[in-house]
């Protein structure tokens, strides 16, 4: 009760006499000082999101929902109601510019993400059965498939004679994030699904990816993932930038298991937690960004 009566204080009363007050005292608004004070990446644009969404002005809270194609005119449009000129502060425009783009960027990947998901895997569907044969040539090079419906599955991790059961949480998704990793890291992939099929510590390759790409879309859902994809693209995020992330939860949640050494698969949800509460704890670092570049040449 108490955090909600202070909160109600602070944005109502004494953030607005504090953004005066440093007005005077600076002569820039509180973006001005955000745009130039803090380090580009997550530490600003996070600044700049709250700082657009909890304004009284109509112009700035709009910023953080506009199109991509919108950004320059909103700008704009802010500098014309803050009253500030290129002239006097000439890195204030191409700044903000980024912190725009992110922040709207940010959300239109949240929906290619969620669009993503609810398509459904379908058999009848040429390029959805292409993708999982792929994935199968990918992980298993040296071993022909001997039907569409095969135990064969189980080989790389799914848990009945034919996958597309198994996508029904996450839908083209779940694939989409399986042959991604498999394609551009194929021998980091290989060595994962090595690791899986540990006789001690062994556990269901392609089940457990469907299960990281559920934890991945459901930490952007929560807009964990701000701090991430603002310190990581200079922009605009993409999908490839969501499937990269899943490559590195894929990567490190493999070194993770092999080094806690599960008695059992049934821990599985217990360590999945802890797994997904370190990972929380990188995305509370201002300049975190989980990435698996410096491996692609592996």
């Amino acid at each position: 009760m108490l955090g909600y009566i202070w909160q109600y204080f602070y944005t109502s009363f004494f953030r607005f006499w504090l953004k005066w007050i440093l007005r005077q005292v600076t002569g820039k608004c509180e973006l001005q000082r955000i745009c130039s004070g803090y380090k580009q990446g997550a530490p600003r644009t996070s600044r700049a999101e709250y700082s657009l969404e909890s304004s009284k002005s109509k112009a700035l809270r709009s910023a953080v929902s506009v199109d991509e194609d919108q950004v320059e005119k909103c700008v704009v449009a802010i500098m014309q109601e803050k009253n500030i000129h290129s002239q006097k502060d000439p890195t204030f425009k191409a700044n903000l510019r980024v912190c725009i783009f992110q922040i709207t960027g940010y959300k239109k990947l949240y929906n290619s993400v969620e669009n993503l998901r609810k398509e459904v895997f379908d058999s009848e569907n040429k390029a959805h059965e292409d993708m999982l044969l792929k994935l199968w040539n990918l992980l298993k090079p040296s071993v022909k498939l001997e039907s569409r419906i095969t135990k064969q599955w189980g080989d790389v991790g799914f848990q009945g004679d034919d996958p597309k059961t198994d996508f029904r949480g996450m839908g083209m998704l779940g694939l989409t994030n399986l042959v991604f990793f498999s394609e551009r890291y194929t021998d980091l992939s290989q060595q994962v699904l090595s690791h899986s099929n540990h006789p001690k510590l062994g556990y269901s390759y392609a089940i457990v990816g469907i299960n990281l790409t559920e934890m991945a879309y459901s930490l952007l859902k929560a807009g964990t993932l701000k701090p991430h994809f603002y310190n990581g693209v200079l922009g605009v995020p993409h999908l490839e930038h969501f499937h990269q992330l899943y490559c590195y939860l894929a990567y490190e949640f493999d070194k993770f298991w092999m080094e806690e050494e599960p008695t059992s698969i049934m821990e599985f949800n217990q360590y999945r937690e802890k797994f997904q509460e370190k990972v929380k704890k990188l995305l509370e670092q201002p300049d975190v960004s989980l990435s698996l570049r410096e491996l692609s040449d592996q």
